[in-house]
């Protein structure tokens, strides 16, 4: 048994406190996950890693491994339940939940680059270039389905995810409709305790210009 990690291995720390793993991680070329709840996150670990990032933590290893700055983080927050029961058991959407958090949220389950169009209402994201999603919490019937595929054309293929519909869904060759609480269900894994979901491929958009990768390393001046 070894009590030691090796430069480009992954270092997890589960109660970040301060975030001094990670500091020190990020220092000796180790990649490295922390976990905290509270206003830690922001009242300690992001700026004293920003602080190592710019090269201006002079405290701990700084000296000993020579440190100088460099790489970059992400910073994630815990959404809530996408999916809570109502008074009579029956499974909805969470009312924390507002649409864009529920467009990006299912785009993200689906498979779908969450990327909402500025001109097209029914374009929430996109798998391929002729693939795209789109999420409502309406009830929609026959009319609004045609239109739907009207709009959408032959040469391109549309997911609708809504609460409810009121039509065959058969109908529209273009459109695949399907319920909101039943397909996010489907996607749960219920039962299980190895942590087997995996979501280290999702697909996502190219990052903004500056925009760094997570452990990503600068070369140092």
């Amino acid at each position: 048994m070894t009590l030691a990690t090796n430069p480009g291995d992954l270092v997890l720390d589960s109660f970040a406190g301060s975030g001094t793993t990670g500091a020190v991680a990020h220092k000796m070329g180790r990649g490295w996950i922390m976990v905290e709840l509270g206003e830690h996150c922001h009242t300690h670990i992001i700026p004293r890693l920003k602080k190592v990032i710019d090269g201006e933590d002079p405290g701990g290893i700084t000296k000993a491994v020579d440190w100088k700055g460099g790489g970059g983080f992400r910073y994630y927050r815990l959404a809530p339940s996408l999916l809570e029961k109502d008074t009579w058991g029956n499974w909805v959407i969470n009312r924390d939940y507002n649409a864009a958090m529920l467009a990006e949220a299912l785009c993200k389950l689906e498979g779908f680059v969450y990327a909402p169009s500025d001109t097209l209402y029914w374009q929430h994201g996109y798998s391929t270039e002729s693939d795209f999603i789109y999420i409502t919490t309406a009830n929609l019937n026959h009319e609004q389905l045609e239109q739907l595929s009207d709009e959408v054309g032959p040469e391109r293929s549309l997911l609708v995810l809504c609460t409810a519909f009121r039509a065959r869904a058969d109908l529209y060759s273009n459109l695949t409709v399907k319920k909101i609480p039943r397909q996010v269900l489907s996607r749960c894994e219920w039962g299980r305790d190895d942590y087997s979901a995996r979501v280290e491929n999702l697909p996502r958009a190219t990052p903004e210009p500056g925009q760094m990768e997570l452990f990503d390393k600068e070369e140092s001046p």
